[in-house]
């Protein structure tokens, strides 16, 4: 596994990578998972110190975990590993008991991602063209080639709300959210009708 251990404006000794490495590998061959590489970011944020980890397992799945200590980095570090610990235990655990294994690694297709300015008072300025939203930002986005399920595992193992990916089955470009009501949910243009 490759390791990409950095700090913004900490400095990352050696002692501290050798226990992120060997604390890491220890929790990745508790779930016999096969990881390719992660990278783990240490920071501060204001009077507390984070750390951030994100792990690409060979399935094509990522995992990520954050964490955050007062005042020790190394307890900052352990925090982020135990929420990586439970996402894991919480993944193997739908693998044994609804999926099957993946035999092929996860596809990607790249899509445009666009961020919008949210200022009303500038779209209304514009006039009769006050549709036309001033573009922020313009990134590509990776979609990956999912079953709704794995999709489902992918966004909680992210950790974000929201995971556009594309149907293993049909084909079509699906999304799965977090409802307000702490559901999940399902959106299929297909059935749209």
């Amino acid at each position: 596994m490759r390791f990409q251990i950095s700090g913004k404006q900490i400095d990352v000794g050696d002692a501290l990578q050798t226990h992120v490495k060997g604390e890491l590998a220890e929790t990745f061959d508790k779930y016999s998972q096969r990881p390719t590489d992660a990278t783990v970011i240490f920071s501060r944020d204001a009077y507390a110190l984070t750390c951030d980890a994100i792990v690409h397992l060979s399935t094509g799945l990522n995992v990520q975990a954050k964490g955050t200590d007062a005042d020790n980095i190394y307890a900052a570090f352990e925090k982020c590993r135990e929420r990586m610990d439970k996402q894991l235990r919480r993944y193997k655990r739908r693998l044994k008991d609804h999926y099957k294994d993946r035999s092929a690694p996860v596809e990607y297709d790249a899509a445009p991602s666009y961020v919008l300015a949210a200022d009303e008072e500038e779209w209304e300025s514009q006039g009769e063209s006050g549709l036309q939203p001033i573009i922020v930002a313009e990134t590509e986005l990776r979609v990956p080639t999912l079953s709704v399920g794995d999709a489902v595992m992918q966004m909680e193992l992210a950790g974000t709300p929201m995971l556009v990916f594309r149907n293993e089955r049909h084909g079509g470009v699906n999304v799965v959210h977090r409802r307000e009501d702490g559901n999940v949910g399902w959106i299929d243009p297909r059935n749209l009708r």
